[in-house]
């Protein structure tokens, strides 16, 4: 294995990676996401806010594994509170309950006014999938409503009118439920009902007309981890929402922690019903969780009637109880890393310093591009924003189609050239690591990206 200190011989290249890795992995990579034209870049090491490929090239990053590391890449306080909870508890899971759990769950309590109590999953995904069960069981409704544009993992009934195309995505204030991949019947996208986000008004009619049917709103309080939705749309959504028996269900798997301790919803004074974490929560291991109201985390409450490997125990009974388990669901490795990640973001100052920093690099790409002529405007709230080439408002999904994103992808693609590493065309995430000497080295980089791209351009 290698050491982050030692420096590898090199025998291979990203690009002999990649068709080494489509040998043995559809598509040569294991998660979609990753995946970018020509080939994505195979890294080799991370140390604190920078990446190294397997070829010795050095990255200023900003993926940070999609927002999930906030502390960086391999911060010692992370390393040594894993390391010595592996020692301390000798084994590197138990397969019972233990302390840390409590620990970690009594953080989460008191950083969201509107958790009540919490159950741990094993990613993002299956956290919105928990609360999506626990909604309907709550309710007995079975339809849900979710957003054009926003992601809440890669499961059926939410995968639908994250990217559609405009000949696909239906009027303005009725989109259409879009599958966003093959082997998604219709019959599955038809029972999931899409709304227009920053747009109450014919959000509300959409409700108000299925009222009967849905159980559950879901939305992500900020599109994208970079749309900010409004005050009055957050504040009107809850009305709505309480007034119609609907449960609403805020996904903060990627602003969770990274717009403040409490999340978006205690930005906007908002409480909803459950809130899905994850990515940030688990320090760099993966992690999810769900937690919300007693009234409704209580479904899932274990007793001797819930569980199905029970064998030949009266299965019957265990239909009054939300099912919900996992082997890994809070393991301690995970959960210690996640324990330390919120110590260090709760001590005074930390995360004022970290906006001010994500801040200062915004305002530095802002007057750049604004020098140079071109439109541009950076979105987003807390660490994390995104970079669009327009000057009109943005306020939804729709509006990015009027967003330069060929240009936005040729600059991104001469940044990796020079050592910013971002997939093209995603967010910005930043973490307590990054350092001035970082953000001059990005803006410089964006100079020379972007004379580069003019320069091509020019020539064609």
């Amino acid at each position: 294995m290698l050491n982050v200190n030692e420096e590898p011989e090199r025998h291979v290249s990203s690009k002999e990676l990649f068709e080494k890795a489509s040998k043995v992995i559809p598509g040569g990579v294991t998660a979609n996401i990753k995946y970018f034209a020509p080939h994505p870049i195979f890294m080799e090491k991370g140390s604190g806010s920078h990446l190294f490929d397997v070829e010795g090239t050095e990255y200023i990053d900003y993926s940070l594994c999609y927002g999930a590391l906030i502390t960086g890449h391999g911060h010692p306080r992370i390393t040594k509170a894993t390391t010595e909870h592996l020692n301390t508890i000798g084994t590197a899971i138990l397969g019972t309950p233990h302390e840390l759990e409590i620990s970690l769950a009594e953080k989460i309590v008191s950083h969201y006014d509107s958790i009540d109590l919490v159950r741990y999953t094993n990613s993002g995904l299956e956290a919105t999938l928990l609360a999506i069960r626990l909604a309907v069981a709550h309710t007995n409704k079975t339809r849900i409503a979710k957003f054009e544009g926003h992601y809440h993992g890669g499961f059926n009934k939410v995968l639908v009118s994250v990217n559609p195309s405009e000949e696909e995505a239906g009027n303005d204030d009725a989109p259409s439920s879009v599958p966003e991949s093959m082997g998604i019947s219709g019959e599955v996208s038809d029972e999931t009902i899409v709304l227009p986000f920053n747009d109450l008004e014919a959000t509300e009619a959409l409700l108000r007309k299925h009222k009967d049917e849905l159980a559950a709103v879901i939305l992500e309080p900020i599109q994208g981890g970079f749309i900010p939705a409004t005050d009055d749309f957050m504040h009107g959504l809850r009305k709505i929402t309480t007034e119609l028996g609907i449960v609403l269900i805020f996904d903060e798997v990627k602003t969770g922690y990274r717009v403040g301790l409490g999340g978006a919803q205690k930005e906007y004074g908002v409480k909803p019903d459950l809130t899905a974490l994850g990515k940030v929560l688990g320090g760099g291991f993966p992690i999810g969780a769900v937690g919300g109201s007693e009234e409704i985390m209580m479904l899932s409450a274990a007793n001797n009637d819930s569980d199905v490997f029970a064998v030949g125990g009266d299965s019957s009974k265990g239909k009054n109880v939300v099912f919900h388990s996992g082997t890994y669901n809070g393991h301690p490795i995970v959960l210690a890393a996640g324990y330390e990640t919120l110590c260090m973001l709760q001590e005074d100052g930390a995360m004022e310093a970290l906006f001010e920093k994500t801040n200062e690099l915004r305002t530095k790409l802002e007057q750049l591009y604004q020098q140079y002529g071109i439109p541009m405007q950076t979105i987003g709230m807390g660490s994390i924003f995104n970079i669009v080439f327009s000057d009109e408002k943005i306020a939804n999904y729709r509006d990015m189609w009027n967003a330069n994103t060929d240009l936005r992808e040729e600059i991104d693609t001469e940044l990796l050239n020079l050592g910013v590493y971002l997939k093209p065309l995603n967010r910005y995430s930043f973490s307590t690591v990054h350092t001035s000497e970082d953000i001059q080295k990005t803006v410089e980089a964006h100079e020379k990206a972007l004379k580069i791209v003019l320069a091509k351009r020019k020539a064609v």
